[in-house]
């Protein structure tokens, strides 16, 4: 192996073991919809809070081959449409060393929960592939490049959470006091593009700005219409909200409790029903993924 890939790869990485990484989920504290472009793309407020919970991406280098192979495709998800795979070939035009990447992937967050699971991973390979590879982009250039592969995918790829706006691209750092969520999803998929496209989805909530953003006074504007046409996400908003302050994220099926320990949470998340999926996490306003960039000494371009 090549000096300057020696040193590049030493460690976490090399080429003999897998290194882990995590791809942390989100939640959308509140979610206004203010208008609707021409484009048909929806204009939104939101709250990204990141999570300390979620998936893990694991790297190995291979020096011998240039190929990128994904080891552990998706249930229900063909290779071609998976945001993991389209993350890294989207990086491939500006890889520098020529090196094979074999990636692998643990996954705990469910699909299609709202809470960010594929956008998440697809910024753990952009940002872990740019260094891998010397690619040299900037955290704006590689947001971007996220921007094309789903709309989520920036406020990974920052690592911070943030006030978003536009399609949720316009990101501002805020400050969130630590809060423990249980995030619980019930067994019914909801579909992003019907919610969005529902002739009932509300779309003239009045814009606020960061420093107006309190829970209590905001609200998901897609949650009305998501509990009238699944009942079981309803159902368990309704469950839920008897133990804790309690609101869906995204478009669903996901919805989360706020609770200010981590043991309370822990016993709701005991006596979730048993058809429902769940986990517990504390809201951080770093990612973890940036936290094991830092303590690596691994630097990225703002």
């Amino acid at each position: 192996m090549p000096p300057m890939i020696e040193a590049l790869v030493n460690p976490p990485f090399n080429s003999r073991e897998i290194t882990w990484l995590p791809s942390p989920a989100k939640i959308n504290l509140f979610l206004h919809i203010c208008g609707r472009l021409p484009s048909g793309y929806h204009q939104l407020q939101s709250v990204f809070q990141l999570l300390d919970y979620g998936d893990k991406i694991g790297f190995r280098l291979n020096p011998n081959s240039e190929r990128v192979k994904l080891y552990d495709n998706i249930d229900g998800v063909s290779e071609k449409d998976n945001l993991i795979s389209k993350a890294a070939k989207a990086l491939l035009a500006h890889r520098q060393n020529h090196q094979g990447i074999d990636i692998f992937v643990q996954k705990s967050l469910p699909m299609g929960g709202g809470i960010g699971g594929g956008s998440s991973n697809a910024a753990t390979v952009l940002l872990t592939l740019n260094y891998l590879w010397q690619c040299d982009l900037s955290l704006q250039e590689l947001a971007h490049i996220g921007l094309e592969l789903g709309a989520d995918v920036p406020v990974f790829v920052h690592g911070r959470s943030a006030f978003a706006e536009g399609v949720g691209e316009r990101l501002a750092a805020i400050e969130l006091e630590p809060q423990y969520y249980l995030v619980a999803t019930p067994n019914v998929h909801v579909s992003t593009a019907d919610i969005f496209a529902h002739k009932d989805l509300p779309r003239d909530s009045a814009p606020i700005s960061a420093q107006q953003y309190s829970f209590a006074t905001t609200r998901n504007d897609c949650e009305l219409l998501v509990t009238t046409l699944h009942s079981q996400v309803a159902n368990l908003l309704q469950w839920l909200i008897h133990y804790a302050p309690s609101r869906m994220t995204g478009t669903g099926a996901s919805v989360f409790a706020i609770f200010n320990s981590k043991e309370q949470a822990s016993k709701v998340l005991q006596q979730l029903p048993i058809d429902v999926k769940g986990f517990v996490a504390e809201g951080v306003n770093v990612s973890p993924l940036h936290q094991f960039f830092k303590e690596n000494g691994i630097k990225i371009k703002a």
